[in-house]
């Protein structure tokens, strides 16, 4: 008598077991989701970081290139290269990042104080063409950001700007 009772028991219990999964497997399911869509922005922000790293210490140790003329074939010829990995640009290593995205600033130390600014083109600031001093720092960035959009499916779909900045010294110090 105690058998048949302790079967119908474990069905009952089985059964249950079963509703709560169903119930909880969409949760689970998104939060698995969120995870990947998070680690795919992280890794997008480094690999452009690491890229516009690279960009920037290109340009700092790049010798007889006009820093001031942003149509410089030497500067557009080191960008393309860091963004696509030759010199023409014809296919980027991060999908979307080109060069029109990506400024070169040059910044000097203010003297008598240790804050930065940036350094002007011209015979008193930084144009080494015109006679000027060598800048002492590049900062590569992107004004207007890189967009990654982030696809929740049936949940949420959102554009995240990414704005990464490096700052190398001048000469590859």
């Amino acid at each position: 008598m105690k058998l048949p009772l302790l079967r119908r028991r474990h069905a009952r219990e089985s059964g249950n077991s079963m509703i709560e999964t169903v119930m909880f497997m969409p949760l689970l399911i998104l939060l698995l989701v969120g995870t990947f869509q998070f680690g795919r922005v992280t890794f997008l922000y480094f690999q452009v970081h690491k890229t516009l790293y690279g960009l920037a210490r290109l340009v700092a140790t790049r010798q007889g290139a006009n820093l001031c003329d942003a149509a410089d074939p030497e500067i557009l010829s080191v960008k393309n290269f860091a963004l696509s990995g030759s010199s023409d640009g014809t296919e980027p290593l991060v999908t979307g990042l080109t060069a029109d995205l990506v400024t070169i600033r040059l910044e000097r130390q203010e003297a008598d104080s240790a804050i930065l600014s940036e350094c002007e083109c011209s015979l008193t600031g930084c144009d080494i063409s015109q006679g000027g001093q060598q800048p002492q720092f590049i900062v590569v960035s992107m004004p207007e950001g890189f967009q990654v959009t982030v696809t929740i499916p049936y949940l949420l779909q959102q554009t995240v700007t990414l704005r990464p900045t490096v700052r190398v010294p001048a000469g590859g110090l």
